[in-house]
Formats: structure tokens, sequence, C-alpha cells
């Protein structure tokens, strides 16, 4: 069964994720068919960056998205657009809305949570002088 999942790449501690289409049978991080989009949850807030035209297609040719991906898709509008496919309205139509929608929402903030530590906060020895 192909499922529409998250694939975990980023350095150690630091998560960042590809929200994948694979088999359901290949590794977490394993083979993968196409890339669809990605999810930080760095961030603050959490940035979602979906393919709505990919994955709307993905969805309809019957690939099952994992619980996390169906948090993702949910938050991004995308799974209420599938149902309103399933209803009967054109892809196209779906997908311009998404973009506009896009283009509406607020610029992201490239801050994560966790900030740098400020001057003489770090956990390293102060270089003596």
């Amino acid at each position: 069964m192909v499922r529409i999942r998250l694939r975990r790449v980023g350095l150690k501690k630091q998560p960042s994720y590809r929200l994948v289409v694979a088999d359901q049978r290949s590794a977490r991080n394993g083979g993968f068919i196409e890339i669809i989009g990605h999810h930080n949850p760095r961030t603050q807030p959490a940035t979602d960056i979906v393919n709505e035209a990919r994955a709307l297609y993905w969805l309809s040719v019957g690939a099952q998205p994992s619980d996390a991906a169906v948090y993702v898709l949910r938050r991004t509008g995308t799974l209420d657009r599938f149902a309103r496919l399933k209803a009967g309205e054109a892809m196209e139509t779906l997908v311009a809305e998404a973009e506009a929608a896009k283009a509406v929402a607020a610029p992201v903030s490239p801050k994560t949570r966790f900030p740098s530590p400020g001057p003489g906060e770090g956990k390293m020895k102060k270089v003596s002088e």
C-alpha cells in the first residue's frame, strides 16, 4: 500500500521532516516515490509547506496518510480540499484556492523555539582575556 508519511531529516536533536509518498513496507528514511512537502516543528509556529496538486493527486489515487501526515495535511487545509474534490469540484479550482491562501498567509518566521544564547550565556568555557 502507498502511504503519505513523514521522513526525518536534519541534524541530531534538530529534526525537520519531509512529507513523502512511499511504499508502506519501506523504512522510515528508506526509499520513497515523491517528496510532496516539508514540516519544520522547530519554528514558532511550526512551518508546513505542501504541494497541493501532488498531495491531492496521491490522495485521489488511494494513498493513505499516516497519523502524523493527517495532522500536517489537516493544518494546511489539504484534507478539506480533498473532501471537496471527492464531492465533485475541479482540481484546478482547489489548487488555485490553495495558492491564493498561501499568498495571503502571514510570512513564516525563521526563528526557532530554541534561540541561541546571548553573549556570555553559553555552556562553553569563557575565553580569558
